[in-house]
């Protein structure tokens, strides 16, 4: 018998890429890396290991990928609800960014972050914020995947006071990370309200010299649109494919408002897109049109968007707002059926970050960042169909385990990598520090 590092033994396990369940399978783990996946009475015939972990009424799928958020505003969930999102960022948001944000800040918010992603089932996530240093040691300690954006805008902020501030320490960032096995820069130009076309022209340059992806919010809401209409005589997607970002190398977050002319650059450029759907329902920002664009064989993952506006970082309630959302708004209950919610959450995320041969899918060769989700359970019984289940039933306190490459981060509910108690106690203090100062509505 070969003996290997690991074998997981599991109920089902959901793929990404098959999709029919397999029952009763194994995963065969070496160094961090699915070596095989078989039926369980084969691998017991094959292989042995010290580490065998069965979880017969568990189904086992690939490592969820939050591909857009602001993780170190989870110290900001609940400070300004209900409003829109211009009168929440000027008055409200920006205001205490300014006065609190800072390294230690974004450290602790951004470990009390991918403490609820990965109790959530999250194993990579794609930020956009501010001090990205203090993200990437946070994620360094926690074992997560990373990819974190060079945030760049044409004002101030705590971070930097000049966009060639901003391109200065995001180079640097990049300069020490580019060879960590799970920390990936990216450029991160906020929005065409907030970056004008010489910077968007020197980004699109640092990305061709880098090979970077860049991540941006575009068309985000209507009034963005009619403002770039106004100022520039073109709607932003126009504006952005005159400069040459619209690419398969852009990840365009939102995009909520797209007429014909739109449609026609995408479907001909192919950028990849990420849909938030309970941020843009909580701000009433507009609705993507996931239906056509993934008609138009467009790759369109999933994102939560930043706690402050959403008000959770869960994939999993993620996943079934949008497949809800989307037969609401076509009025079809088979648009957007539960495997593709998963896939969007899964694959499609990892395609839109360029790391689908790494992960995204459970496969022979690919990383081991898997997660059991418990589903022998009242909220979730009986099982007929094991991925309906998951996305239209299964709640976050249903997941049990997490790895990153064969590292387990979350074992049976609890932490293994982070401190839970000290965690919550960092959240209460800075909770008292930010409430102290009235930025509330």
């Amino acid at each position: 018998m070969e003996h290997v590092d690991q074998l997981i033994h599991a109920k089902w396990i959901i793929t990404s890429e098959q999709d029919t369940p397999l029952e009763n399978h194994a995963l065969v783990i070496q160094q961090g890396i699915i070596k095989a996946i078989l039926p369980s009475d084969m691998a017991a015939e094959h292989y042995e290991s010290n580490v065998v972990q069965r979880y017969p009424s568990h189904m086992m799928i690939p490592g969820l990928i939050n591909c857009h958020t602001h993780i170190a505003m989870n110290y900001f969930r609940g400070l300004a609800d209900d409003l829109a999102l211009m009168n929440w960022l000027n008055h409200y948001i920006w205001p205490a960014e300014k006065k609190w944000v800072s390294q230690e800040f974004v450290y602790d918010a951004s470990l009390f972050a991918m403490a609820e992603m990965i109790r959530c089932g999250t194993t990579c996530f794609n930020d956009m914020y501010f001090f990205l240093q203090a993200t990437a040691e946070a994620a360094d300690q926690a074992g997560i995947r990373a990819h974190i954006g060079i945030t760049v805008m044409e004002f101030p902020t705590r971070w930097a006071a000049t966009t060639d501030e901003y391109i200065k320490r995001g180079l640097d960032f990049y300069e020490a990370y580019q060879n960590h096995p799970r920390i990936k820069a990216t450029l991160a130009p906020h929005a065409p309200y907030t970056v004008a076309d010489q910077t968007f022209i020197k980004i699109k340059e640092i990305a061709d010299r880098h090979q970077l992806k860049i991540n941006l919010h575009l068309h985000e809401t209507a009034d963005e649109v009619n403002q770039s209409v106004a100022e520039v005589k073109k709607r932003p997607i126009k504006r952005l494919h005159d400069l040459g970002l619209i690419t398969p190398d852009l990840i365009a977050i939102h995009m909520t408002e797209l007429n014909d002319e739109d449609l026609a650059i995408l479907e001909k450029t192919k950028p990849n897109i990420v849909h938030c759907p309970e941020s843009n329902m909580k701000l009433a920002s507009g609705v993507c049109p996931v239906a056509t664009l993934d008609k138009m064989g467009l790759n369109v993952a999933l994102g939560t968007d930043g706690a402050a506006s959403n008000n959770d970082l869960n994939m999993l309630g993620e996943m079934r707002s949008a497949a809800f959302l989307a037969k609401l708004t076509t009025k079809n209950p088979e648009t957007l059926a539960a495997k593709q919610a998963l896939a969007m959450a899964t694959l499609h995320s990892a395609k839109a970050l360029g790391i689908d041969s790494l992960t995204g899918s459970i496969s022979v060769d690919k990383a081991a960042d898997l997660v059991a989700i418990q589903l022998d359970e009242i909220e979730t019984l009986p099982v007929y169909h094991p991925i309906s289940q998951l996305i239209y039933a299964a709640s976050r306190h249903q997941v049990t385990d997490v790895w990153v490459m064969g590292k387990q981060l979350l074992k049976n509910r609890k932490l293994t990598t982070l401190d839970e108690p000290m965690l919550m106690d960092k959240a209460r203090y800075w909770a008292k520090k930010i409430g102290s100062t009235g930025f509330t509505p």
